[in-house]
């Protein structure tokens, strides 16, 4: 297959169709399942709060680098970015797969607030899969104007989903134990 073949868009349709649909649903269906035998991974939290927030710090470098019209940087920063988003899921999927789910103790204002960052962090993370894919598809076919089109969409949720990550981390910590 040639390289103009492998990188048409129509080639990765599917793909972001299946990903963006079976991400989330196995991520809400692992929740239910608990591994027998392994101890609570307590450990996973802090770590996968700090790849939220390193993937937060990524992505405005990226942007930073393209306006520098460093595209290798930016590549290089915004691969690295997703590559950080899958290890932070394997993680967050890994950690509910020992652990219930750690309710909030918070009272009065902070309750809501900590439940609105909450609900639209966890509605835009699922969100943003496909604006992602879609994006990354149109920079690695060579589709920039396009890419440049929806990045403008992309990049805004992707950091809102990394910022409130990592909110919702240290809302939530107090009450882990």
């Amino acid at each position: 297959m040639d390289r103009t073949a492998q990188k048409d868009p129509k080639n990765y349709k599917v793909w972001i169709w299946i990903l963006s649909i079976t991400i989330p649903i196995a991520v809400a269906i692992l929740f239910t399942v608990r591994i027998p035998g392994v101890e609570r991974l307590w450990f996973l939290p802090p770590i996968y709060a700090s790849t939220n927030a390193i993937t937060a710090i990524l992505l405005v470098a990226a942007l930073y680098q393209i306006k520098l019209g460093n595209k290798k940087a930016h590549e290089r920063l915004m691969k690295t970015a997703i590559i950080l988003s899958g290890l932070f899921l394997l993680m967050y999927v890994s950690y509910h797969m020992t652990s219930d789910s750690t309710s909030y103790g918070g009272e009065g204002i902070w309750r809501y607030i900590y439940f609105f960052i909450l609900i639209t962090h966890i509605a835009l993370s699922i969100t943003v899969i496909p604006f992602v894919l879609v994006t990354y598809v149109r920079a690695i076919s060579g589709n920039f104007k396009m890419h440049k089109k929806l990045a403008r969409i992309t990049f805004p949720i992707w950091l809102y989903v990394a910022v409130t990550g990592v909110i919702v981390y240290f809302m939530i910590s107090p009450y882990y134990y």
